[in-house]
Order: structure tokens, then C-alpha cells, then sequence
């Protein structure tokens, strides 16, 4: 049963007790509250109506966006061929995306700058000097350990 079966429903229950809203302050009340209920029925029919009527035009988006990425991104953009890695340029500050094949040649030159710059694989967090295993920082852990290398 819709909001609006239900205020009518209640309208005819008050028109059953003859309510004489010219006599009867609590009739006049009763009649007020039943109008306004009506209203308020339409305008909650009105806004599902809306509601329907907008999503079904959110799914047609929906499947044109769908449609449009396919013929823009291929059938599954997670298929790349290619990764890129993020380096910063050591003279501007600027994030320049290089591909494997600059990697490989280990050498940039930054878009922004124009300076060129050497790309340095070591992993310098892990060692204290930066010069990769098997120099300074091992050899001292080592001894101070009570185990030399």
C-alpha cells in the first residue's frame, strides 16, 4: 500500500465520522492534517518517480563511459607491456617517468632542465656509506660483531 492509498484511506475514516469542521476545532485540525498528508503523499510519489527516472539514465551513462573507455584504453587497461618508474631530477627537484629502456642505459636527462644525470641502482638506505656491500659499513659490523670477513 502506497503513501497515498494510505492518506486516502484516512481521508475516507474521516469523512465516515461526518466531522463537522465548521463546529469542531479538532475536526477542523484533523481536516488540515489529512490535506497536508496528501501533499506530501504526491510529492514522495513524485520524488520516486525521479529517482527511477534517474538512475536508469545513470545506468545508460554508465554503459556509454563503459563503451567509450573500451575504444580509448583497449579492452583491459591493466595489459601494458611497458613499466615506469618515477625518478627526481637531482637539479630541478622535478618527477620525470622513465621507462626500462632509459633505466637501462642508466642515463636521463630531465624534460624540465634539460640536465642529464646518472641513475643510481644501489640501494643506499641500506648501507651506512652508500657504496653497496662489502665495504666500510660491513667490515665494521663484522668486527664489532667479533666476526670478520
Amino acid at each position: 500500500m502506497t503513501i497515498s492509498e494510505k492518506v486516502a484511506y484516512l481521508k475516507g475514516l474521516a469523512e465516515g465520522l461526518e466531522l463537522d469542521t465548521a463546529k469542531s476545532k479538532e475536526a477542523k485540525l484533523i481536516s488540515v492534517m489529512i490535506g497536508i498528508l496528501e501533499e506530501v503523499g504526491l510529492s514522495i510519489e513524485d520524488l520516486e518517480e525521479n529517482t527511477t527516472a534517474l538512475g536508469e539514465e545513470i545506468d545508460a551513462i554508465s554503459d556509454d563511459l563503459s563503451d567509450v573507455e573500451e575504444v580509448v584504453f583497449g579492452e583491459d587497461e591493466d595489459d601494458t607491456d611497458e613499466d615506469f618508474f618515477e625518478v627526481e631530477c637531482p637539479s630541478c627537484g622535478a618527477d620525470i617517468e622513465i621507462d626500462e629502456d632509459v633505466l637501462a642505459a642508466g642515463v636521463v636527462e630531465c624534460p624540465g632542465c634539460g640536465e642529464k644525470f646518472a641513475i643510481d641502482l644501489t640501494d643506499e638506505e641500506e648501507h651506512c656509506c652508500g657504496r653497496g656491500r662489502g665495504h666500510c659499513c660491513d667490515k665494521e659490523s663484522a668486527q664489532e660483531d667479533g666476526k670478520e670477513e
